[in-house]
């Protein structure tokens, strides 16, 4: 019976041994810290990676994560200076960096992203309230609009310090209208860019009009130079026929010469054919050739 009550007792403090010595040791990961608390109070935090010891029973872990996180934050309405209503879909990524802190004014990732939700809002409703709609949606360069991304940044990065938090940096996935007034929006920029669209066309037809009127004034010169260069080509072409005929028949005999050769020239054509009459007078020279060769 003895040996009994002796091997129990041995076996009970084995298994106490067993419990204490696990209950006493933890793991820290590369990625992780590690917080020792004892009665609801963080006596110790590590973030070096490996084995490391706390006391059995009294000493709890509380485990938090040194990577950067991302939280995606539902769309919310902002409202602009000018009273427009505007749809920003955004996220955070954010960090631990002071795990006591954290633990103590925050607790959870929970807690921590809902309070992170509530600062990006409160910092954009502020921002957003100083600009107008047009400063925020345009065709000017992205490089202005990531200045006012970072300010946004900055205002909840150091917001969030109070939690131990650090936020590396907040970026807006969309900034759009709200379905109640997009379609307006969308025709009052239809309109601007039909008007534009209009100023471009008339100021096109104007140069146009200003083109097509100096070639036409130039073509109209050109065609009136030409004219009147073919008319000097031609009244001296012609003056030189006359001048070549004077010359050619100055004589009785050329004269006569001449009008036999037109005289033949009309017999020709007279006779050209079948079944050709031709009536010609006594004094016609042509039938004086012909009845008397």
């Amino acid at each position: 019976m003895k040996k009994k009550l002796v091997t129990a007792a041995i076996v009970v403090v084995i298994l106490l041994v067993i419990i204490g010595v696990s209950g006493s040791v933890y793991t820290v990961q590369e990625n992780e810290y590690v917080c020792t608390v004892r009665f609801s109070k963080i006596i110790d935090t590590e973030e070096n990676a490996g084995l490391h010891f706390k006391v059995p029973f009294l000493d709890s872990i509380k485990v938090f994560p040194k990577a950067t996180m991302l939280y995606d934050i539902s769309p919310s309405e902002v409202l602009t200076a000018d009273k427009q209503n505007m749809t920003v879909d955004s996220y955070v990524l954010w960090r631990i960096f002071d795990p006591l802190l954290f633990y103590q004014t925050l607790g959870s990732i929970t807690v921590a992203e809902e309070r992170l939700d509530s600062i990006t809002y409160n910092s954009f409703k502020n921002l957003m309230g100083t600009l107008a709609q047009s400063d925020i949606i345009n065709e000017d360069d992205a490089a202005a609009r990531n200045a006012i991304y970072a300010g946004i940044a900055q205002n909840v990065d150091s917001l969030a310090k109070n939690y131990g938090i650090r936020v590396v940096d907040v970026k807006i996935k969309r900034f759009d209208l709200p379905e109640s007034n997009e379609n307006a929006v969308y025709a009052r920029m239809i309109s601007e860019r039909q008007q534009r669209a209009a100023a471009y066309t008339a100021d096109g037809n104007y140069e146009a009009s200003l083109i097509r009127n100096d070639v036409d004034r130039q073509v109209n010169i050109m065609v009136s130079n030409a004219n009147a260069h073919a008319a000097q080509l031609q009244a001296d072409g012609e003056a030189e026929y006359m001048r070549m005929l004077a010359e050619a028949y100055d004589s009785a005999e050329k004269q006569e010469f001449y009008e036999f050769i037109l005289a033949l020239d009309a017999l020709k054509a007279s006779l050209d054919g079948k079944n050709k009459t031709v009536i010609l007078g006594p004094d016609s020279a042509l039938a004086q050739m012909l009845m008397n060769p």
